[in-house]
């Protein structure tokens, strides 16, 4: 889906892609993530196990996979804020669903949540690749990535406070609110980032679905950082889905202590997002620094089952804290390398394609952790697992030849 040479853009629309992007990815994370932190409630309403929470993942990034692929055709189609506010209403609709407490509804919901978040990576990296340097790319990026930790951050702090005042279903409309908030937020930049758009461009077809898929599959470079994002996604959605679970569980700490803690792991990736990227522009370049990640995800999970009731809070945080900063920063080298390296006018189609295997990574990976725990009667124990996938990931970096 070749698109037009993008035409020159105001210097406002250009200050503001960055701010607003970022926003709508907060949004989108959280409406993701915030399910996750009221999980003890909505388990308890529901009558279900821990495990379910990895079911709830996978049904979200099920959803996702495969929006993601036509999100890059909505992007075409509506233009990339058109196609962002679309999505962030469809996860909104998700997290009421999600409040409802009749099961079939509640598995719906988390595919509206996935079907919302799948679009809004790919519209956003077609608005940067079109108002950023390339030279930048890393760092704005990365900037725009914080977004997803960020995202965190609002649901850790967000939610328990709601959830206390008018139980679960009152945190996750809350959630729903601040995704409308965003979707409206975008709204003035319509104008001119929606005007490349072809409103009477036809939806694909089966076959042309997994288009940006093949595109990814075919391109040798492309294909080794997707199947790296496959390996870090695992880690890092099993991180942020099963810490509360963990904490509250395993440590025995409280819902709000719990979700400080995943807010604390969730600033460090905010900053280490940063960080990263202007490290793999300036230093290392991108191959080295997502190597060097691959390899502190692996040292924190293994250190995981150390942790117990009586490990002194601060420990515990400062581990929840690398393992964020590793588990959560990589995103932004990732997605910019990706628009690097995509021929020009394809960044959306490419960013699809290569998040088709980050999110199978988050379909498979959280129900067999949660599996795991369930097997080995503790999640500490289950995290150390994530260690062998993490081997693979670290394979394929040590041996690829791009920079």
């Amino acid at each position: 889906m070749p698109d037009p040479a993008a035409p020159p853009y105001s210097a406002g629309v250009r200050r503001a892609a960055l701010p607003i992007t970022t926003f709508m990815q907060a949004a989108s994370s959280a409406a993701v993530i915030g399910p996750t932190v009221a999980a003890p409630l909505l388990l308890h309403n529901l009558q279900l196990g821990p495990a379910a929470v990895g079911v709830f993942v996978a049904l979200v990034y099920l959803g996702a996979m495969f929006a993601t692929q036509i999100g890059a055709f909505a992007v075409h189609r509506w233009g990339p804020i058109r196609a962002s506010q679309a999505a962030l209403s469809c996860s909104a609709a998700g997290l009421l669903l999600l409040a409802t407490p009749l099961l079939p509804l509640v598995a719906l919901g988390a595919v509206f949540i996935g079907l919302g978040y799948g679009p809004i990576t790919p519209a956003s990296s077609q608005m940067l690749a079109r108002t950023t340097d390339p030279k930048h790319y890393s760092v704005v990026f990365s900037i725009k990535q914080t977004g997803v930790p960020l995202g965190g951050v609002v649901a850790g702090l967000l939610v328990p406070p709601l959830a206390a005042l008018g139980g679960a279903a009152a945190a996750l409309v809350g959630i729903a609110a601040l995704c409308a908030v965003a979707a409206l937020s975008a709204a003035p930049l319509a104008r001119e980032l929606d005007r490349e758009r072809h409103p009477t461009a036809p939806w694909p077809s089966p076959r042309q679905v997994l288009a940006p898929t093949r595109f990814v599959a075919g391109h040798a470079v492309l294909r080794a950082i997707a199947l790296c994002s496959f390996v870090f996604s695992i880690v890092q959605v099993s991180l942020t889905s099963y810490m509360v679970s963990f904490l509250t569980g395993d440590l025995q700490w409280t819902l709000v202590a719990a979700g400080a803690a995943l807010a604390a792991s969730q600033v460090a990736g905010v900053v280490a997002r940063v960080v990263w990227g202007f490290v793999a522009d300036h230093r290392l370049g991108p191959r080295r620094v997502l190597l060097g990640l691959a390899l502190g995800m692996a040292a924190c999970s293994l250190l995981m089952p150390l942790l117990t009731p009586s490990t002194p809070a601060p420990w515990v945080i400062t581990l929840l804290c690398v393992f964020g900063a590793t588990a959560v920063g990589w995103n932004g080298v990732y997605l910019a390398t990706v628009a690097r390296l995509a021929p020009p006018g394809q960044a959306a189609t490419a960013t699809a394609g290569s998040l088709f295997f980050t999110f199978f990574g988050v379909v498979i990976g959280p129900p067999m952790l949660g599996a795991a725990g369930a097997a080995l009667g503790a999640l500490g124990s289950a995290f150390a697992l994530l260690a062998l996938p993490l081997a693979g990931g670290v394979w394929l970096l040590a041996r690829a030849r791009w920079t």
